[in-house]
């Protein structure tokens, strides 16, 4: 096999969505999105079997993987209307914390250029509500941070739902001809 075959191909993608999805991991329990974290848990262990489907030439688990991409860019897609609010849904809920919290994303407070001030609470207010928080200056807002995230989690997936359907047709063909043999 050459250097550049799709097999070597697939390797390298898993590597860099294991690398994206870590990434993405870290910031969403910095902010406390459950459901996220749930999600981007599944990803990781599927990647990484995924990636030893392909380094053990095994088509099953790279069959596994390429159901989980179809299933985590239907995933994203969802989070990118989410954050944009198509179709009634809402960023200021709580649907992201499976309602067991007011956390928000971690971008909210921490994106690039914001500067953020805690404003004093009302007399009948509650000292630890978010509502206290003033974010000013935003290179980016939030959203767009989010649906970039889930933008580059959608094309890594679409690159490596390709591959790997290259990569089992490929081992199948292979399969095949060791069995007329």
């Amino acid at each position: 096999m050459g250097c550049c075959s799709g097999r070597c191909s697939l390797i390298c993608l898993c590597a860099l969505q294991l690398v994206s999805a870590l990434e993405r991991q870290i910031f969403d329990f910095l902010g406390f999105q459950w459901a996220p974290i749930l999600g981007n848990f599944l990803h990781i262990i599927v990647v990484i079997l995924g990636l030893f489907g392909t380094i053990q030439y095994r088509p099953r688990y790279i069959m596994v993987y390429t159901v989980w991409t179809a299933l985590w860019i239907t995933w994203n897609v969802f989070i990118i209307c989410f954050y944009l609010e198509v179709g009634g849904l809402s960023k200021d809920t709580d649907l992201m914390t499976f309602n067991i919290s007011v956390h928000r994303s971690w971008w909210r407070e921490h994106g690039p250029g914001c500067v953020r001030r805690v404003l004093p609470p009302s007399a009948h207010g509650m000292m630890d509500d978010y509502t206290y928080v003033s974010v000013t200056g935003c290179v980016v807002d939030f959203q767009y941070l989010e649906v970039i995230h889930s933008a580059v989690q959608i094309l890594l997936s679409l690159i490596g739902f390709v591959y790997a359907c290259y990569v089992i047709s490929i081992s199948m063909e292979e399969e095949d001809t060791c069995r007329n043999k």
